[in-house]
């Protein structure tokens, strides 16, 4: 697709907290301008990496409020607004959309483990009672279940407001299923830095990313090489950045990204219990791959 609809390059952006745990919505409002100086086309927001889990719900619109405010129509903000309820999706997607974004993410519901069928019902409930393009979240690895390429394309015929899904299943099989026979129009991002190169020779359009936090503008260049057909120099990219990619998920996301965010000297605050900083261990691991990426220089 020659010109996709949010871009190629979406990054999940992280949630800032302040020293006492509580949201920093001046610091949201300067990351989300940074990330957008750096390559973003276009930010996610309160999704996996900005710890959906642990922001509530009034939280989540001060947030989505903050960052629409500070981007001022320069891209496209896409709030994550799905939960293992139904019900909740819909009132909370209505409220989001109210706050001015451009579209909402929602992920298959996590938990309860529901059959296809309630995976499908889930999705057009939701995308039925709001009037923006909806993006599919598809992440097994914490959902429990997947939605399968039969589920995913059927949403994508009926459902005229579904337009994305953001893929992070890591399989390729069912992947290249959907890009092959998605209606026109209908995109398939990335979930996972690390498979973003080779989705993208499958006919994927990007990828939503974590990455792009402390490596944006080399992770961009690689993407734009890749849709450019310039496959030999995205891929020596690709490979450059793969310990980071890698390496900033040796615990729980984002607890690294955020810490990579600190020894780049933007920091954005800790992470919410249950989660936990990294050890002095981690952090020096993350220090070294930096370092050889030449994404920190001190």
């Amino acid at each position: 697709m020659s010109t996709p609809r949010f871009g190629r390059m979406l990054t999940a952006m992280v949630t800032p907290f302040d020293r006492n745990g509580d949201l920093d919505l001046a610091r949201a409002q300067e990351l989300a301008v940074r990330l957008l100086d750096q390559g973003s086309d276009a930010l996610v927001i309160c999704g996996t990496t900005g710890e959906s889990p642990t922001v509530f719900y009034d939280q989540k619109l001060n947030l989505f409020r903050a960052v629409v405010e500070a981007v001022n129509g320069r891209a496209q903000i896409i709030a994550n607004t799905g939960d293992n309820c139904t019900a909740d999706s819909i009132d909370f997607s209505r409220k989001a959309v109210a706050s001015g974004v451009d579209a909402i993410m929602a992920v298959v519901p996590y938990y309860n483990k529901p059959p296809q069928e309630g995976i499908y019902q889930h999705f057009s409930a939701i995308a039925g009672s709001v009037d923006t393009p909806v993006v599919l979240y598809n992440i097994p690895g914490r959902s429990v279940v997947n939605m399968t390429a039969d589920t995913t394309l059927r949403l994508a015929h009926d459902v005229e407001n579904i337009v994305a899904v953001k893929e992070a299943s890591s399989d390729f099989a069912q992947i290249a299923e959907i890009i092959n026979d998605a209606p026109e129009g209908f995109e398939v991002f990335s979930g996972n830095d690390s498979d973003t190169l080779p989705m993208m020779g499958l006919g994927a359009t990007g990828v939503i990313s974590v990455i792009a936090h402390v490596a944006g503008e080399r992770f961009k260049e690689m993407i734009d090489a890749q849709a450019a057909g310039e496959h030999t120099h995205a891929l020596r990219i690709h490979l450059e950045l793969l310990p980071l990619m890698q390496g900033l998920f040796a615990t729980a996301n984002p607890i690294l990204v955020k810490a990579g965010m600190d020894l780049q000297g933007f920091p954005v605050g800790g992470v919410r219990l249950p989660l936990v900083p990294p050890s002095d261990e981690q952090t020096a691991e993350l220090t070294r791959l930096m370092r050889g990426v030449g994404v920190l220089n001190n």
